[in-house]
């Protein structure tokens, strides 16, 4: 079970480099006054994806390590997280292509990055730090 803690773990930091780099590709494309294009719901996507498997894993660590207090809000912020992950991707693959908003691509994921620090803090860890509890 080890294994998974340090697959959570690891991945966290492939999971906020994504994050990174769906957002300079937003604020880029925003800067240049592009709109949304493909690469960006490609990005999305593939954000979205990662953080599939990252809430997979840390659903894997709640059943099989000990539970303690500051899980809880662990998890309300991680679920918070991936939920406006997805809906980053959800809303502009929804609309018209005329009225896809790479605005609020980049709105949305760097409120994903917050909400994921914030669950990382509540833990008592840092955004580098990967030591067993």
């Amino acid at each position: 079970m080890i294994a998974f803690f340090y697959a959570h773990s690891g991945l966290r930091y492939l999971v906020l480099l994504m994050g990174l780099v769906v957002m300079l590709h937003a604020a880029f494309r925003l800067s240049r006054g592009r709109g949304y294009d493909d690469t960006a719901r490609h990005l999305a996507a593939a954000f979205a994806a990662i953080v599939d498997v990252q809430v997979l894993l840390g659903i894997i660590l709640v059943f099989t390590r000990p539970f303690y207090p500051a899980l809880i809000g662990h998890i309300v912020l991680m679920v918070a997280a991936a939920g406006v992950v997805h809906a980053n991707a959800i809303i502009n693959k929804r609309r018209p292509p005329g009225q896809r908003s790479i605005g609020l691509q980049l709105s949305l994921t760097g409120l994903t990055l917050l909400l994921m620090t914030a669950g990382i803090l509540a833990i008592g860890r840092g955004i580098l730090e990967t030591s067993i509890r």
